[in-house]
């Protein structure tokens, strides 16, 4: 009998119940799954073990029924394997649930919002972020002011946006 009691918690902290391992391995079958939904692409985007890649990528390949469980079962087990918080982080930007990431987004949105009502915000802009393409931004300014005034859809509107999005990196902006 073992009389030492730190040895016996640790043992009750380390033992996890069959039930809780099943539901653990269907939670990583589950975000393996959310990765077979995703573009190529996306999915090359997202640095994933060359194993995991192309178990996702066969996964999306396969039409019959048994072959696919047969691999969502698979990639739940690379999932195991694999370390799954950069995955799901991932996937919650994706889907829009990361608060930091919304937040930069809307911080876009109100620099955009600033640059077509007044041309001071340009000035700003430029000095803030020099490497940005000021005559293309000039440009979509000037052509989003239009298409407000004519009643035309958004083009050049959310032309600036993607520019935005794209010259100024989420972590240098605040």
């Amino acid at each position: 009998m073992n009389s030492n009691p730190d040895s016996q918690t640790i043992a009750e902290k380390e033992w996890i119940s069959k039930t809780q391992m099943k539901k653990q391995m269907n939670d990583l079958q589950q975000l393996g799954m959310e990765l077979t939904k995703l573009s190529t692409d996306t999915l090359k985007k997202m640095n994933l073990p060359e194993d995991l890649l192309q178990a996702v990528l066969s996964y999306q390949k396969i039409s019959s029924n048994s072959a696919l469980k047969r691999q969502a079962q698979f990639i739940g087990r690379l999932m195991r394997e694999t370390d799954t918080t950069p995955i799901s982080d991932y996937l919650a930007r994706l889907k829009g649930e990361n608060n930091a990431h919304n937040a930069y987004l809307q911080r876009l949105e109100n620099l955009r919002q600033r640059l077509i009502a007044d041309d001071s915000s340009l000035t700003e802009v430029i000095s803030q972020h020099p490497h940005i393409d000021i005559n293309n931004l000039r440009t979509l300014i000037r052509n989003a002011r239009k298409e407000q005034i004519a009643g035309k859809p958004p083009k050049a509107f959310r032309a600036i946006f993607q520019l935005l999005k794209t010259e100024i990196s989420e972590d240098t902006y605040s």
